[in-house]
């Protein structure tokens, strides 16, 4: 899934491809590295951002994905938490639903989900953008993450959603601390029993900046593939990242590996 944000204060592309023209440029360049799904948001969630008017929204997402659709066969996914933008999206050309608060922000989202019959992906938050990473604590931070799935789940299907429609993202670095995301990264096996396929989203996050001495978010893509490395060792099927030519590459060869069998007798 490669990122392409709409927006002029994102936290590691920021403003890069705000407008509709480069945003499209990049939507080229990412289905030319190899992405399988572009993933177009309007509205930044990076900690502290605040909640972008929906009109604005609007206006920043739907020429892009009318411009994508019209050009490029691939998925594309609307981030967003508002149902009127996942609408318009969806009436223009978009297929799946990524939505940070797990259908909880706006009690409209589950129906049009259903109505419409796409994937939905449920982020795990702690919080909100504007407040989740003030002090994000947790007694049991793996089972309080699979209890919040498990409901999240009962309720999207009981809104009329199937459930081989749903993803389940576990939300590095929202609403967690650095270790909080080392943690979950390494317990992401333990939602595979609840039938869902997992999308992880760690690229050039603050975790890999505070394990890598600070170093800027353009600079965390080799970390970003240490993290790639386990996710998909521990069970997930969906990457979200900003360098998709890096992470194809690494994941075709890591994957390669893992799946390599013995030639002969050991």
């Amino acid at each position: 899934m490669g990122i392409l944000n709409i927006t002029p204060d994102s936290f590691a592309d920021g403003g890069r491809f705000f407008d509709p023209q480069a945003a499209l440029a990049q939507a080229r360049a990412l289905a030319a590295e190899g992405a399988d799904i572009l993933d177009v948001g309007g509205e930044s969630t990076r900690p502290f951002s605040e909640p972008v008017p929906l009109e604005e929204e609007l206006r920043r997402v739907i020429p892009v994905i009318e411009a994508i659709r019209a050009e490029i066969p691939l998925p594309i996914s609307i981030d967003t938490y508002k149902s009127p933008v996942a609408r318009r999206a969806l009436e223009v050309g978009a297929n799946i639903i990524n939505d940070i608060s797990a259908l909880r922000f706006d009690p409209q989202m589950a129906p049009l989900a259903a109505e419409y019959k796409v994937p939905v992906v449920l982020m795990h938050m702690q919080g909100t953008p504007r407040d989740m990473q003030v002090n994000p604590s947790y007694k049991n931070l793996i089972a309080e993450i699979k209890d919040f799935f498990r409901e999240r789940l009962y309720f999207a299907v009981s809104c009329g959603i199937s459930a081989d429609r749903l993803i389940l993202d576990p939300g590095i670095g929202f609403g967690k601390t650095w270790h909080h995301n080392l943690e979950l990264l390494n317990g992401l096996d333990a939602f595979l029993d609840l039938g869902c396929p997992l999308l992880v989203g760690p690229s050039r996050k603050a975790f890999i900046g505070h394990l890598l001495d600070g170093v800027p978010p353009d600079d965390r893509d080799v970390g970003t593939l240490a993290a790639l490395a386990m996710a998909v060792l521990k069970g997930a099927r969906l990457v979200r990242v900003h360098n998709v030519a890096w992470a194809r590459q690494f994941l075709t060869v890591f994957n390669a590996i893992r799946q390599a069998q013995p030639s002969g007798p050991q």
